[in-house]
């Protein structure tokens, strides 16, 4: 996705709610942003945590599959430990490698 102009964030404080306000994409048409704003409004914050959580959910398959596809010689728990030190780092992937081997033993 190209944008314009930077992508910025403006926190303000609105009737007890905190607002988030973006620059629009330059691949957005303005009515299309328009409806996509409306829909996501009315879908509510259950509505929203749902998408987002499968947005989410999408990423990390499509990331781990990406993984999976460079290196069809890693195991399933390979691949999500190859992930997590991808995602946060090789301190806390390696915590968890030694965590794992101590539990097998």
């Amino acid at each position: 996705m190209r944008f314009d102009r930077p992508i910025t964030a403006r926190l303000a404080a609105h009737g007890g709610r905190t607002l988030v306000s973006m620059s629009e994409p330059s691949d957005t048409h303005p009515e299309a942003a328009r409806v996509q704003l409306e829909l996501l409004r009315k879908a509510g914050t259950r509505g929203r945590l749902a998408l987002t959580l499968r947005l989410s959910n999408a990423m990390i398959t499509a990331s781990r599959r990406a993984i999976r596809k460079r290196h069809p010689e890693l195991s399933e728990e390979e691949v999500r430990l190859l992930w997590a030190e991808l995602h946060y780092g090789k301190e806390l992937a390696d915590r968890v490698r030694a965590h794992l081997a101590k539990r097998a033993r």
